[in-house]
């Protein structure tokens, strides 16, 4: 299978720079995989198409703004991208400029509120990192750091929770499980109201969700690993609805790929941990998941295959040329598709 057969034509002005004003305003387009047609709806409209029993999985991470601006002892600006915290004030860390940020260097951040010392240089360049500081690390990266926003929105976020979900719970991504974002706490609970089951799992995004898919095979590329979770009281409800014939509806690709981790071949989970580097693409049966709720993703991004997984290739691409055509929003800050 052809990297470029997941290819589309997508116009740079349609790529989302700012959230809309408000988040359940966005657009929704319901692609129904039985008969291949296409709706197209405001996101509050998703009520109508879930149904009591149904159970909606959301990922409850929360993205830590881990993008530090700072000053070498010489004066010389540097930019740090925390990737995933280690052990303790030990983080993995993306460092620019890398050639100038050498084993035992020291940098200050928020005028000497936080500290860091490179301890080592780690396979694909980027750095193991010691923070020093007084206080609560993750309340000074709070008030300095700034959110690490995808590399195709040039335009700067007036207010941080724009780019967290409502439901946002559990430090530890790099970037936003976006599907989420569309959903305001009254429609969760107007949907709650209805009778639909809402569950929670957790994947701390990382920055490799962003990293182009570099092999022509599809077959070939090697995918990244994120860490997730789930409680027993989550998987209990997942379970019930599953036993019950009622549908699984994830929010997002992030939720899909827990699921499709942990689920048994009944399509049932269990309360867990661990780190995943499923990779979903056609082909694939899914276990857990009937529905999904997803933004429109990059052209040959591995995200776009798992959504091709879930329908099929040729519809998938129909639904995005619809969707241009149309003049949608893409990507994070876009607009939602609703696969049922």
């Amino acid at each position: 299978m052809k990297v470029s057969d997941f290819n589309y034509n997508l116009p740079e002005e349609l790529i989302a720079q700012v959230p809309i004003k408000h988040r359940d305003e966005s657009r929704l387009l319901i692609l129904d995989r039985n008969t291949k047609t296409f709706e197209h709806k405001v996101f509050k409209d998703i009520i109508d198409y879930l149904e009591p029993g149904d159970c909606l999985v959301r990922n409850n991470t929360k993205v830590i703004p881990a993008r530090l601006y700072g000053k070498k002892e010489t004066g010389a600006n540097v930019e740090f991208l925390l990737l995933n915290n280690i052990e303790g004030d030990i983080w993995e860390s993306i460092v620019r400029p890398g050639n100038k940020l050498h084993i035992g260097t020291k940098v200050q951040f928020g005028d000497g509120r936080l500290t860091a010392e490179i301890l080592d240089i780690l396979p694909g360049g980027t750095r193991k990192v010691k923070f020093y500081y007084n206080g609560i690390f993750n309340e000074i990266l709070d008030e300095i750091g700034l959110m690490p926003l995808p590399p195709y929105i040039h335009e700067s976020l007036k207010e941080k929770d724009r780019y967290q979900t409502v439901y946002a719970k559990y430090d530890g991504s790099a970037a936003a499980p976006t599907a989420g974002l569309h959903f305001t706490n009254e429609l969760l609970e107007q949907i709650k109201e209805k009778g639909v089951e809402i569950a929670n799992v957790t994947l701390h995004v990382g920055i490799g969700t962003f990293r182009p898919v570099k092999e022509d095979e599809v077959e070939k590329h090697d995918m990244h690993t994120e860490h997730y979770y789930i409680k027993a009281e989550d998987a209990e409800k997942i379970n019930k609805a599953k036993k019950a014939g009622k549908r699984i509806i994830s929010v997002g690709t992030t939720s899909c790929r827990v699921l499709e981790t942990v689920a048994d071949e009944n399509g049932l989970v269990k309360e867990t941990e661990g780190d995943t580097n499923i990779f979903i693409y056609p082909g694939y049966k899914f276990k857990c998941i009937d529905c999904l709720i997803t933004n429109f993703h990059l052209p040959q991004s591995t995200l776009l295959m798992l959504v091709s997984a879930l329908s099929d290739r040729d519809t998938i691409l129909k639904a995005y040329n619809e969707a241009v055509k149309e003049k949608y929003r893409f990507f994070s800050f876009g607009d939602a598709m609703f696969i049922k």
